[in-house]
């Protein structure tokens, strides 16, 4: 499952970058999204995939029994999702200013005023 995961990964990090060298910023954008994505299934994926092992203690015992979950990983990406969405948010402003300012959606044209 892991080296799968690695392919997706690898996938998900290029198509993050072909978008965000297109001139849209529009598709700046979602290469963005893209990428926050690609990084947090990265992390997900370096942490190690425990399937149908959640993180608990069992009443009244000293450590975990068998095979758990790391929790830090799963905390650490709730996190950056949180920030992602957040550093979405202001993107999506930003943008939209940028398009009344400017009437377009090339970052060239964008480049070239002086308002």
């Amino acid at each position: 499952m892991e080296p799968l995961m690695a392919v997706v990964v690898g996938i998900m990090f290029a198509a993050a970058i072909y978008m965000m060298l297109r001139r849209s910023i529009v598709k700046l954008v979602i290469g963005l999204i893209l990428l926050s994505n690609a990084a947090n299934l990265l992390f997900f994926t370096a942490a190690g995939m425990t399937r149908g092992a959640p993180p608990l203690i069992p009443e009244g015992a000293d450590g975990p029994v068998g095979t758990v979950g790391d929790p830090l990983p799963m905390a650490l990406i709730l996190t950056a999702i949180v920030i992602a969405f957040g550093v979405l948010a202001f993107a999506l402003v930003l943008i939209n200013k940028a398009y009344q300012v400017v009437q377009a959606d090339d970052l060239d044209q964008m480049k070239d005023t002086d308002t």
